[in-house]
């Protein structure tokens, strides 16, 4: 399941990522809010927490993944992915790797220091 997280500014789209992720998640939750914030500031930023109760993603959840983060790929200002879960921080590390100046890894326990920098002005 993904669930919108608020409490950010307009530009940044927040989520939490928890038991088993969907292709209808991200068709009905992520996908739309990313569109949209896409529509109204050009340039967003996502924060995506992936919590100790995640238990993995389907397929199409996967595709959709890859899809949105490539067809967005120059509309991205900052990610954040925030997350414990061993082979998601090792995925998410070879992504970090490739745009470390726009793109950081926290530890659950980072949290707020990961929504301090995507939501940072700097």
């Amino acid at each position: 399941m993904i669930e919108c997280l608020t409490g950010f500014p307009p530009n940044v789209v927040a989520f939490r990522g928890h038991g088993q992720v969907t292709r209808q998640d991200y068709q009905q939750v992520l996908s739309p809010a990313v569109e949209h914030a896409l529509q109204a500031h050009g340039k967003v930023r996502l924060y995506y927490e992936i919590g100790a109760d995640f238990t993995g993603m389907d397929a199409g959840a996967m595709l959709d993944d890859f899809r949105i983060g490539v067809e967005h790929l120059l509309h991205w200002e900052r990610i954040a992915v925030v997350t414990d879960v061993g082979w998601v921080r090792h995925a998410a590390q070879a992504f970090v790797f490739l745009m470390p100046r726009w793109a950081r890894l926290f530890g659950l326990a980072e949290a707020e220091a990961a929504r301090r920098w995507i939501s940072s002005q700097e």
